[in-house]
């Protein structure tokens, strides 16, 4: 018989991240995953948008995300038609509800976006958004 205290906390290295999908310039490597760890209602990944780039517009039909700026400086447009402009910049946190259209973009000419990106799915569904 098994008890509830039977699962044990797992470690994945840097060098065994799961390659997800690309949004635009940006790339994701996830850390916990349902693929990694058999996470059952979390993701977390980082996200990296190269030097004067961006995400496509998209949003995430079956999630809520809460994103933390690592390093550098850019904007995250949103709303319904990407009207809005949020100045984002190392340290920052956002919190993305579920459909909410956006697309964070690279300011710098120089250094790389990095988000740090928490979902409350293991597996995330991601539609475009064209204008």
């Amino acid at each position: 018989m098994t008890s509830k205290h039977d699962t044990e906390c797992q470690v994945v290295k840097k060098g065994n991240l799961e390659v997800e999908i690309s949004s635009g310039q940006m790339t994701r490597l996830a850390g916990v995953s349902q693929g990694l760890v058999g996470a059952e209602g979390i993701h977390l990944a980082v996200a990296t948008v190269p030097p004067g780039c961006a995400s496509s517009p998209h949003h995430h039909v079956n999630c809520e995300s809460a994103i933390y700026v690592s390093k550098g400086k850019g904007r995250f447009l949103t709303g319904p038609t990407l009207g809005t402009t949020l100045e984002i910049e190392t340290g920052d946190f956002l919190y993305v509800p579920q459909n909410s259209i956006h697309q964070p973009i690279n300011d710098s000419l120089t250094e790389p976006l990095e988000l740090i990106v928490a979902r409350n799915t293991p597996v995330e569904i991601v539609e475009e958004y064209i204008p």
